[in-house]
């Protein structure tokens, strides 16, 4: 489908029109047309299309969008976030203006009467519009509400067929003629985040945004970026690993955690072949796709199997050897295996090299930080780049946390809600823990957002799967994203959910305890839930992350009688 501009630059206020641009994109039929940010001039008046929609062999549609919570009283439109509720123009009568000012433009400009069938629409992404709703001048069906902005594009159909002016389908030839004639103005305006769907949308924003460390570096061969929880690393990663697959090269893209893994193949796997790296997945997964033969223990994992794979590695033809590897949550590498994989490059001395680190969640702890000796240990040659913006995470989020993530951390995500702290004796977490998911449930927020971390002990449901060694069948379950998430922090790492609550059923290792909990604490996105024993988490974490704590919301899981 062709874009107006071909990738028009959203603004961080413009996340709404962004969403509603990209679910267009992804439901409407590969001969549309979508233009961004059209303006009008109609005589001394200018005008702006958020969104125009051409649609061959049926007509053209203009969407005003807006972000935020909308309500209406009394025929006036507002506009509110979480501090305010102002009063704003009906949305209606812009789209309606802009659409008439722009076909009085075209007739101008292409000599002719358009006589293509046309509507102006409205869409509210993060505003829920009931079916039964309706206004003068506006029916339902020229409302595309947060349901019918995710695939709108039948719904923009019947609208123009059955509401809109005109006579005749747009006409293939009367189409190129327009897109011939418009132009593409950016105009920023300041749409501010209002619900959790515009915080994430903004948060992604703000990742996709990090790709200018990409191009400032693009000259470095070898590279340690390293940055805290929430700074877009693993976006990174995935990142680097296309940009060098497109260049024509062999690239490997590793991690050691297996829901990581599955979440890395996921993200490739809609690219085009020849853009893809050769081999996704974890570190074990390769070594054995290359024969070396499977074991048990983490001796074998950690010394025994680099080993083989360093030695068949010689073996190896030149044609399926790596130019390039990229190793996300590098901190968990075990050393051995840094050398292993890059015995399987065409040159290990000058093989590039893109690792992608935060040694404060270095939460297996299993080489004495041997991986992360930056003076004698395997990373020691690459070039340092220091990430130390947080962008996964809301302010109040990364705030939680903030005593377990160094000085140089720096929030920059809305403010967000309130984090959520339920006291309770260490034995009975996990049991409220689950009350806290049935209540969020019964607030609104759906299973598939929430994520139940445990610190110790793992939850019946993760257990059972463990149980079953049904590890493939969790993690596909799990990125699915189809029902509620039961895991241990120790497998998180480098995910992510609207929602976590955070079990902190007591720790099998108190000197591991306080990774963990930086772990598990900067995995929402949206809303953190926290349960547990305050002496506890002061024992593990310390005073300063007691302190934190103690500004967040006290909250009790209220169960609906049935």
């Amino acid at each position: 489908m062709r874009c107006i501009p071909d990738k028009p630059e959203f603004s961080e206020g413009q996340v709404a029109e962004k969403a509603v641009w990209t679910a267009l994109k992804k439901s409407l039929p590969d001969d549309c047309v979508v233009a961004h940010s059209v303006h009008i001039r109609d005589g001394r008046n200018e005008y702006e299309i958020d969104l125009l929609v051409l649609w061959p062999n049926v007509g053209m549609a203009a969407i005003e969008v807006k972000g935020g919570q909308i309500s209406i009283v009394d025929s006036q439109w507002y506009q509110s976030d979480r501090s305010q509720k102002r009063k704003i123009q009906s949305p209606v009568a812009q789209s309606q203006s802009s659409f008439h000012a722009l076909k009085n433009w075209l007739e101008d400009q292409l000599g002719t009467r358009v006589s293509s069938r046309c509507v102006y629409m409205v869409s509210l992404p993060y505003t829920d519009v009931p079916r039964g709703w309706t206004m003068a001048g506006c029916p339902r069906s020229l409302i595309l509400d947060q349901t019918d902005s995710k695939s709108p594009a039948e719904l923009v159909r019947q609208a123009i067929e059955n509401e809109g002016g005109g006579a005749a389908p747009l006409a293939p030839a009367f189409l190129e003629r327009i897109v011939r004639k418009l132009g593409g103005n950016l105009d920023p305006a300041v749409v501010p985040a209002t619900t959790f769907q515009e915080d994430e949308a903004t948060q992604d924003y703000l990742t996709e945004r990090q790709s200018v460390l990409l191009q400032a570096t693009r000259s470095l061969p070898r590279i340690r970026f390293t940055g805290g929880a929430g700074s877009g690393k693993t976006w990174l990663a995935v990142e680097k690993a296309r940009m060098l697959s497109k260049q024509g090269k062999r690239v490997g893209l590793f991690c050691y955690n297996k829901g990581l893994g599955q979440y890395l193949q996921d993200r490739v796997e809609s690219w085009r072949r020849q853009a893809r790296p050769v081999f996704t997945g974890e570190f074990h997964e390769y070594a054995r796709g290359l024969g070396v033969p499977d074991g048990k223990g983490q001796d074998y994992f950690d010394i025994e199997m680099p080993r083989l794979l360093k030695e068949l590695a010689a073996d190896v033809d030149p044609k399926d050897r790596l130019d390039a590897v990229v190793v996300d949550e590098a901190q968990d590498f075990a050393p051995l295996w840094w050398e292993a994989l890059l015995a399987c490059t065409t040159d290990p001395s000058a093989a590039e090299v893109y690792a992608f680190m935060d040694d404060r969640q270095d939460v297996y702890q299993r080489w004495e930080g041997a991986t992360a000796d930056l003076t004698n240990g395997p990373m020691a040659t690459l070039v340092p780049i220091h990430i130390d913006d947080n962008l996964r995470n809301t302010r109040k989020i990364a705030e939680s946390f903030r005593p377990l993530a160094g000085e140089h951390f720096t929030p920059r995500g809305s403010t967000g809600l309130p984090v959520r702290f339920v006291g309770c004796p260490t034995e009975e977490a996990l049991g409220v823990a689950d009350d806290c998911v049935v209540t969020l449930i019964e607030e609104g927020w759906a299973n598939n957002q929430i994520a139940l971390l445990t610190t110790k002990d793992r939850h019946p449901i993760h257990l059972d799967y463990f149980e079953r060694e049904a590890t493939e069948e969790y993690w596909r379950e799990f990125h699915a994203k189809e029902a509620e998430f039961y895991g241990h922090v120790l497998g998180f790492k480098g995910l992510e959910r609207s929602v976590v609550v955070l079990c902190v059923n007591g720790f099998k290792d108190m000197g591991r305890a306080r990774e963990q909990l930086y772990v598990g604490l900067s995995r929402a996105r949206s809303l953190l839930v926290v349960v547990g024993d305050f002496g506890l988490l002061e024992e593990a974490g310390g005073r300063e992350l007691k302190l934190a704590l103690s500004r967040s919301q006290t909250w009790k899981p209220v169960l609906k009688e049935v």
